[in-house]
């Protein structure tokens, strides 16, 4: 459980409480952003993409790179698989988490961990477009020409202890998720840029399996 809780965070990178973002200005009218940002997420069923992952920690100067690719289709169901530099498959199905780790392999239930349960949310929110009504944090919104930039800062006590703020950067023309950002309370940072991306593209449901 604790390799697989770590193997989560190690997915996301942020930015400080009252950090000012260049080249983006505070969205004017929250209330019709919301409501567009809903409306166009509603369009969107399934995702999938090539990722590529880079985390920075606070002990070394050299950043560590994976690449992959992510897969997801409504409702919570998440598929990512790492294949460069090393070899690894992670599946969200509702409130089950699938793990392969070369020859190893964990299934738990989010359920089991209130922690996990936040963490596993976060990935479903940011792709389902729910993150604006995720009560675990609390919220701002940017914008430029192009794309918006949704600060999320954590109010509940788990993730508050470890997270400073995720942020999610969406494009403006279809609301789909383009990186997602963290920075922990160590120092450590991690940023997920998703590239080649298909907009209700055909996936199987058997995909997401964890039997």
């Amino acid at each position: 459980m604790r390799k697989l809780t770590y193997i989560l965070f190690f997915l996301f990178s942020g930015a400080s409480l009252y950090a000012q973002y260049p080249g983006y200005n505070p969205v004017a009218d929250l209330a019709k952003f919301k409501t567009d940002f809903a409306a166009s997420t509603q369009k969107i069923n399934a995702i999938k993409s090539d990722f590529v992952q880079d985390k920075n920690l606070s002990m070394l100067s050299e950043k560590i790179t994976s690449k992959g690719r992510f897969w997801f289709k409504k409702e919570s169901r998440v598929r990512m698989e790492y294949n460069h530099p090393f070899q690894y498959l992670m599946v969200l199905n509702k409130d089950k988490v699938y793990v392969k780790d070369g020859q190893k392999e964990n299934k738990v239930s989010a359920n089991s961990n209130k922690l996990f349960q936040q963490i596993n949310r976060i990935m479903i929110d940011c792709m389902q477009g729910t993150m604006l009504g995720n009560s675990d944090f609390k919220t701002r919104v940017f914008e430029n020409k192009t794309s918006a930039l949704v600060e999320l800062v954590p109010v509940s006590k788990g993730l508050k202890e470890l997270f400073k703020s995720i942020n999610v950067i969406v494009d403006k023309k279809d609301f789909s998720v383009t990186s997602i950002e963290m920075r922990e309370l160590s120092g450590d940072n991690t940023v997920m840029r998703f590239t080649n991306k298909e907009l209700n593209a055909s996936i199987p449901d058997n995909l997401f399996d964890i039997k």
